[in-house]
């Protein structure tokens, strides 16, 4: 071979490595010839702006789980080519780019790795175009819960707000019976889980106490840079109490803002968000006792498994995992077991076999999750709260939700707003 042609062939393969990589494609080996085809599997997610740490973790929890499926042959022997793109947290972008996804990548399968101003644009997506669509993040109850939204090929593997309200609900109200707690105020960012999920905690905090009044509100624009309005709206407002469920560095940006006007020394306050490594460990000055339902930490589930799974991302990313990790590292053990199942990485019939299935995992309350048949959604995960300190383990002791009574408040929910 001559230097010219062997120079021309160096840059060519250099350009399309290159070009590959712009493009997001990661998490395949190197294929030799014969082997089976690669599956690719779009992600549309948010790598950029003020909750970039959304994407970076989703990403990684999905890495830290496809670098082992691969491993041990892929999807039905086919191995995992994630295309990553960001939609920089806008829905019409998400739509966009998932769109493009399946159409221009050839992608077979989508994590929907959105927060929920998103996920419901990509969900659109995944009904019209009838690709098999798993959904990492949203925690809006109805994306699941409202038949008019369900999907055959659609799954929330994530949290839901409705779980988290009832054992919210339940926890504060003993709260509030011990310490007096009766005039409520809300603070939590103005889009659909917002304001869904408010309205779900106050719901189940008047089911188990029936004396509350809720004396304010105050609804942040998502991503607002200044809280000053807000903390001083709640400060003149004087409740006992208040409930949140900003998120992310919303929530931080709250917290550090709020803590100049000593706010939680003076209020009780429940941030159903704040029990997450990525909220944790970025406040600057963490208040003491501010009461808040699991995210992600390590010490709960209190198993070797967790604490383990914990670990190793840690070692791997140099950074703690936070609740998008878990759920995007979850969705791959789905999908590997389903595959295993049907022997088949086909969306399909990946669907019907994730439909009712149960796989063992460290983050599930009995060691356990399934994704339920009826609504396609996540249920078994550890749910409970607790209250931080501001040093490790942040939440020392969390009191645990119990399954039987969520599913059964959940039913009844349903079936008041016409959701069976």
């Amino acid at each position: 071979m001559t230097g010219n042609r062997k120079s021309r062939l160096d840059r060519r393969t250099l350009l399309k490595g290159t070009s590959a990589a712009a493009i997001g494609i990661i998490g395949a080996p190197l294929i030799a010839r014969g082997q089976a085809k690669p599956i690719k599997i779009g992600m549309p997610t948010i790598l950029s702006g003020r909750v970039a740490q959304l994407g970076a973790s989703s990403r990684n929890g999905v890495m830290l789980e496809v670098e082992k499926v691969n491993a041990a042959g892929g999807l039905a022997g086919r191995p995992i080519e994630m295309v990553i793109r960001d939609s920089k947290g806008a829905p019409q972008e998400a739509a966009r780019v998932a769109r493009e996804l399946v159409n221009s990548d050839g992608c077979e399968i989508l994590i929907d790795a959105e927060a929920s101003s998103g996920a419901f644009a990509v969900h659109e997506v995944a009904r019209d175009l009838k690709v098999l669509c798993l959904h990492t993040n949203s925690e809006t109850s109805s994306l699941t819960a409202d038949p008019k939204l369900r999907i055959p090929n659609a799954f929330r593997v994530a949290r839901q707000g409705i779980h988290d309200s009832i054992v919210g609900g339940g926890y504060a109200a003993k709260i509030a019976e011990a310490k007096k707690l009766t005039k409520w105020m809300t603070c939590s960012p103005d889009y659909a889980y917002g304001r869904d999920t408010t309205a779900q905690f106050i719901e189940y905090l008047k089911h188990f106490k029936k004396d509350i009044e809720v004396v304010g509100e105050a609804w942040p624009k998502l991503f607002q840079p200044d809280y000053t309005e807000v903390v001083t709206k709640i400060l003149q407002t004087k409740p006992q109490a208040m409930y949140s469920c900003l998120w992310g560095g919303d929530l931080t940006s709250f917290i550090d803002q709020g803590n100049i006007y000593a706010l939680f020394t003076q209020i009780e306050t429940f941030a159903v968000n704040m029990a997450d490594y990525t909220a944790l460990t970025v406040v600057k000055n963490l208040p003491k006792g501010i009461h808040s339902g699991n995210r992600y930490i390590k010490t709960f589930p209190k198993t070797a498994a967790n604490a383990a799974w914990g670990d190793a991302y840690r070692a791997k990313y140099k950074e703690y995992p936070t609740n998008w990790a878990w759920q995007n590292a979850t969705v791959i053990q789905f999908l590997a077991a389903a595959a295993k199942k049907v022997n088949s990485a086909d969306g399909a019939k990946l669907a019907e076999a994730l439909r009712g299935l149960t796989i063992e995992s460290p983050f599930g309350t009995d060691g356990k999750l399934t994704l339920r048949a009826e609504d396609q959604t996540l249920v078994g995960y550890a749910i409970g709260w607790g209250t931080t300190i501001p040093a490790e383990p942040y939440v020392p002791e969390t009191t645990a939700g119990d399954w039987k009574q969520i599913t059964e408040l959940e039913a009844e929910w349903k079936k008041k707003n016409n959701y069976t």
